[in-house]
């Protein structure tokens, strides 16, 4: 009597243990817009800094920050157009103000038949998507990886570009150049290519999805251009591909999931907070050339289904050093400031990485080269 007592015990708590497990799993917070609110308020960055890195003259430009933390240090990638293209390179921080370059990861190929010669710019995959978490570069199949978008032709985003991947089983945290797989794994003019993607591809963010809410291992956030009718005169938007190898990567969904129709929705990147997904991305040119570019978030519980907000502009125009754009967000949180790294472009052309914070935390001293002083 007493075996089958504690066998029944068993088989009650062992069905209440899955019963737990499927709820949790199955749970999602309902995207109100008063969770709405609450996001925006937990991550606005009334607070300019000012700029973090700025380029030593103005024969080149810096763009597109991703940062992650190891062993007590901060790391940027960052990209760096000089005239002929992308390359990919590595900075560090001691306190996420003050940078210092260390080198490149991707770089421009030798070997001119490559289909990324011209083009390689990089952001980290994989990391802890987690809220004032650890920011980790964590890997996969012992390796740290990159999602990059690559191009044989010159010149600013120009030509057809395409997603490729990068890996190094080597630290991120030196400078060194990354392999890569040979060929795109997602491609504008392939034979699978959707009507919003069908002309170019830019920014991609790769994050685990843990509970397999898409039933597979990774998902990929892209922007890309695109039109049923007239593909270069399309708009750019945020879709979704996933993959279980890192490797093989195939489009998902039928259709984008950020799309304002008009002008660039674009660059994704994911963070964790209040149990829901928070999606930072880039605006520009909704209403026309004149209305620039700024950064804002969209919510989700699923990763595939997302909430737009509706209020301020998280980042917009407001300074001499970005009063053209102010756009392309990176986020983090850290001993209870957020830190909301964007690029900065200001009228002249100039484009360097600036920093907003939910603190006050003084002023920046970096500036943009004068113009005159860089022609003297």
């Amino acid at each position: 009597m007493k075996t089958k007592n504690i066998f029944q015990i068993i088989v009650v708590c062992f069905a209440f243990a899955v019963i737990a497990s499927c709820s949790s799993k199955m749970k999602k917070r309902e995207i109100t817009d008063a969770v709405m609110q609450e996001i925006y308020n937990e991550i606005k960055t009334p607070y300019k800094y000012g700029l973090v890195m700025v380029p030593t003259d103005n024969s080149y430009k810096i763009d597109c920050p991703s940062i992650f933390r190891k062993d007590g240090k901060w790391f940027m990638t960052y990209l760096i157009f000089e005239g002929r293209g992308y390359e990919t390179w590595l900075a560090e921080s001691d306190d996420l103000l003050n940078w210092k370059h260390l080198g490149k990861v991707m770089s421009f190929s030798k070997d001119t038949t490559e289909w990324d010669v011209n083009q390689k710019a990089g952001y980290i995959a994989l990391q802890d998507p987690t809220w004032g978490g650890s920011y980790e570069w964590k890997t996969y199949d012992d390796k740290y990886w990159m999602s990059y978008f690559g191009g044989n032709t010159t010149g600013y985003e120009a030509g057809i570009l395409s997603m490729g991947m990068a890996y190094t089983d080597e630290l991120p945290t030196k400078p060194h150049e990354f392999k890569r797989l040979p060929e795109p794994v997602l491609r504008p003019n392939d034979d699978k290519a959707k009507w919003w993607d069908n002309s170019t591809m830019y920014k991609s963010s790769v994050i685990r999805d843990v509970e397999k809410e898409t039933g597979h291992e990774f998902i990929m956030y892209y922007n890309a251009r695109g039109d049923s009718i007239n593909p270069a005169k399309g708009a750019e938007r945020i879709a979704m591909a996933v993959s279980d190898d890192m490797k093989n990567w195939k489009r998902y969904g039928d259709a984008p999931l950020i799309n304002h129709h008009k002008g660039i929705s674009g660059d994704a990147y994911i963070q964790r907070i209040n149990d829901t997904w928070v999606m930072f991305y880039f605006g520009a040119f909704w209403t026309g050339w004149d209305q620039g570019a700024f950064n804002r978030f969209a919510v989700s519980n699923d990763l595939m289904h997302w909430k737009d907000w509706e209020g301020e502009n998280l980042i917009q125009s407001s300074e001499p050093y970005d009063d053209m754009f102010a756009h392309k967000s990176f986020v983090v949180k850290h001993n209870g400031i957020v830190y909301h790294y964007y690029c900065a472009v200001n009228k002249a052309g100039q484009r360097g990485i600036a920093l907003a914070t939910s603190k006050d935390i003084g002023k920046s001293d970096l500036h943009f080269v004068k113009l005159e002083d860089d022609q003297k």
